[in-house]
C-alpha cells in the first residue's frame, strides 16, 4: 500500500536533492555551451591541425560513457596526486563530454546556412566576426535550439549518473532515503515525477521556442 506519510516526511530531502540536480545541470549547460561553441568553431577551423585536435575530441567523448568518464575524474586522479571534490568532478566530468554533442549541434547549425550568403557578406566587406554575428550566428539559432534544448533535457536526466561519486542529488537522495526505509515504491515514484516536473519545464520551453522561431521564419 502506498505511504503518503512516509513521501511527506521525505519530501523535503528529495526537494534539496533536486535543487542539486538543477544546480549542476544549469553550470554544465551554461559552461558546456560556450565550450560548445569553441569546439564547433575548432571543427570549421580552416586549419587541418585544429579540425583534427576536435574531431578525436569529439570521437573521444562522444564514443564514451559519462559514467566512465565520471569515475575516471573521481576515483583516477588522486592516483597521480589530483584529488577534486564531488561535485567538482561531477561539473569537469559532464562539460566534458556535453561539449562534444553540443559543439557538434552548433556546428551542424551553422554548417547549414547557404555558403553564398556569407559570400554576398564577404563582398559588402564584412569582417568574419561580422559576418559570424549578423549573418550566420541569428540563423543558425533556429536551427540549433531544438537538438539543444532536447540534449540540454538528456543532460539533466544524466545528471543522475553523479550519484555513483557521492554528488547528493536526487537519484543519491533517493537511494538513501529507500535504502533506510524499505519504501522503494514512495521515493522512487516521488523522485521520477520530480525529475518529470523539471524536464517539462525544458520541454515547455522548446515547444515555445519552435512556435517563435516558426512565427519569425514565416
Amino acid at each position: 500500500m502506498f505511504d503518503f506519510e512516509t513521501l511527506i516526511t521525505y519530501l523535503p530531502a528529495l526537494l534539496k536533492g533536486a535543487l542539486i540536480t538543477l544546480e549542476l545541470s544549469v553550470i554544465v549547460i551554461v559552461l558546456a555551451s560556450i565550450t560548445g561553441t569553441g569546439m564547433a568553431l575548432m571543427r570549421i577551423s580552416e586549419r587541418k591541425t585544429i579540425r583534427n585536435i576536435s574531431s578525436v575530441y569529439v570521437w573521444i567523448f562522444r564514443g564514451t560513457p559519462q559514467l566512465l568518464t565520471l569515475f575516471y575524474i573521481y576515483y583516477t586522479f588522486p592516483h597521480i596526486g589530483i584529488v577534486i571534490p564531488a561535485f567538482a568532478a561531477a561539473i569537469i566530468g559532464l562539460t566534458l563530454n556535453s561539449t562534444a554533442y553540443y559543439g557538434e549541434i552548433i556546428r551542424s547549425g551553422i554548417e547549414a546556412i547557404p555558403k553564398g550568403q556569407i559570400e554576398a557578406s564577404i563582398a559588402l566587406g564584412m569582417s568574419y566576426s561580422q559576418i559570424f554575428r549578423k549573418v550566420v550566428f541569428p540563423q543558425a539559432v533556429r536551427i540549433i535550439i531544438p537538438p539543444y534544448i532536447n540534449n540540454s533535457i538528456l543532460l539533466l536526466k544524466n545528471t543522475s549518473l553523479v550519484s555513483v561519486i557521492t554528488v547528493s542529488d536526487l537519484m543519491l537522495n533517493a537511494e538513501k532515503i529507500y535504502s533506510a526505509t524499505y519504501r522503494p515504491i514512495e521515493i522512487l515514484s516521488a523522485a521520477g515525477v520530480i525529475y518529470l516536473i523539471m524536464t517539462s519545464g525544458l520541454m515547455l520551453l522548446q515547444s515555445w521556442s519552435e512556435k517563435k522561431l516558426s512565427y519569425y521564419s514565416r
